[in-house]
């Protein structure tokens, strides 16, 4: 059982379980939206199919001869044709459903740590709806629920900014402990779980500790050896913007409502959750700064 559809493969999670499931030799399809962002996948051995998941055709056509999919693809920043809407909730249902026609032997859904039917951020009901439909759809599943990627919500909406100009804007006052995850664990846990063939379960992957945002800004001062500057948004002018912006771009209206959340609600996990239950080492996020910065000199990022 070694053919493999990847959904989102041009994602920061897709990308890399592509890259991890070729060096482990499967023969691998990698679903994507834009050919132009896929060289490097193609170069390592992956099948590029380009397609989108709201088309039933293309989805059909994609899910033919797979033993194997992970669903990585996420609409939660976007809007238009690839609203979250048409991408999370009747995109993954087009994809489940196509899946269990072709015969799939094993469906992977990516989900999120706090996904339920009432919880106030449209996108954590949407997931949890494409988990009981995965749940009722006859498929062999598993559910993966992650937190925040320290990709995304480490790096590129906090970190990269201080590496670059030394200073970053951190949504809300930014003191309330939170889980972050790495990609590469995430990674590693799924080769597991494809190697096992873990099935109909449920499985919540936690980061190895819970940091505050504030916390992770001292920390890339720490490693670049600078005093970064921190600007915080409070949290009645997050409300306000939120409220403009969301006809406008929900996607960015979303972000401002779930780092509220964030703010106004407990955020941390159990790190006994981490991928230490796998028998792995995981990675803490100062270890992932430090790789993040590396390439500079002493002192860079000013």
């Amino acid at each position: 059982m070694n053919r493999m559809l990847i959904v989102g493969a041009t994602g920061v999670l897709g990308s890399a379980a592509t890259k991890y499931f070729l060096q482990k030799k499967f023969s691998l399809k990698a679903f994507i939206r834009n050919k132009d962002k896929a060289a490097t996948l193609e170069k390592a051995g992956a099948a590029i199919f380009v397609g989108d998941i709201t088309n039933t055709l293309s989805i059909v056509e994609a899910c033919k001869n797979i033993d194997v999919v992970i669903a990585t693809l996420h609409g939660m920043l976007s809007r238009g044709k690839n609203s979250s809407y048409l991408v999370d909730d009747k995109g993954h249902k087009n994809l489940i459903d196509a899946a269990a026609k072709a015969g799939t032997k094993h469906f992977i859904y990516i989900s999120v740590v706090g996904a339920a039917k009432d919880h106030p951020i449209d996108f954590f009901r949407t997931k949890y709806a494409i988990e009981q439909y995965l749940i009722n759809s006859g498929l062999y599943y598993t559910i993966l629920r992650l937190p925040a990627f320290m990709e995304w919500h480490v790096h590129n909406l906090l970190g990269k900014s201080i590496v670059e100009k030394g200073k970053t804007t951190i949504l809300g006052k930014g003191n309330n402990p939170t889980n972050f995850i790495a990609v590469d664990d995430i990674v590693q846990v799924l080769g597991l779980i494809v190697a096992d063939s873990t099935r109909d379960k449920i499985i919540t992957l936690a980061g190895p500790e819970n940091i505050s945002r504030n916390e992770a800004a001292k920390l890339y001062g720490k490693v670049l050896n600078i005093n970064p500057r921190i600007n915080n948004v409070p949290i009645p002018a997050l409300k306000f913007l939120s409220k403009v912006i969301n006809p406008f771009h929900p996607g960015i209206g979303r972000i401002m409502k779930l780092s509220i959340y964030g703010e106004e609600n407990d955020a941390t996990m159990n790190i006994n959750d981490s991928i230490k239950k796998f028998g792995l080492k995981p990675t803490t996020v100062e270890v992932f700064i430090r790789k993040q910065v590396s390439p500079l000199p002493p002192g860079g990022g000013t």
